[in-house]
């Protein structure tokens, strides 16, 4: 994948991860986005942030004590981390939030 391939793909994610918070009270998670970066200020304190690597061609995100690093997979149209129980991201991220807050955010 090239590296305008990478990016289209990486930005569509984000900007969807980012549009399913526009319904969430911003007193419960408040989001922010910045080239590439969303941060998520949860109410209890926890920070999540995501973003895209465009030289590992991946999309990281770390939240609590965790990191993962996911990869696009071109079957599924999915960012999934390379373990051999492989997490997606939006599973992964909508887990800690409801681990975290409570919350069922739509993703």
């Amino acid at each position: 994948m090239d590296d305008a391939t990478f990016d289209k793909i990486a930005r569509n994610e984000l900007s969807y991860i980012e549009e399913q918070f526009m319904e969430v009270d911003p007193d419960e998670v408040e989001v922010s986005s910045s080239d590439g970066v969303i941060t998520l200020e949860l109410r209890d304190g926890v920070r999540i942030v995501i973003n895209s690597h465009r030289a590992a061609r991946q999309i990281w995100m770390a939240a609590v004590a965790d990191a993962w690093h996911f990869n696009y997979n071109e079957s599924d149209k999915l960012w999934r981390t390379s373990e051999s129980n492989p997490a997606e991201l939006r599973a992964t991220l909508k887990a800690v939030i409801k681990k975290q807050l409570g919350l069922d955010v739509p993703l």
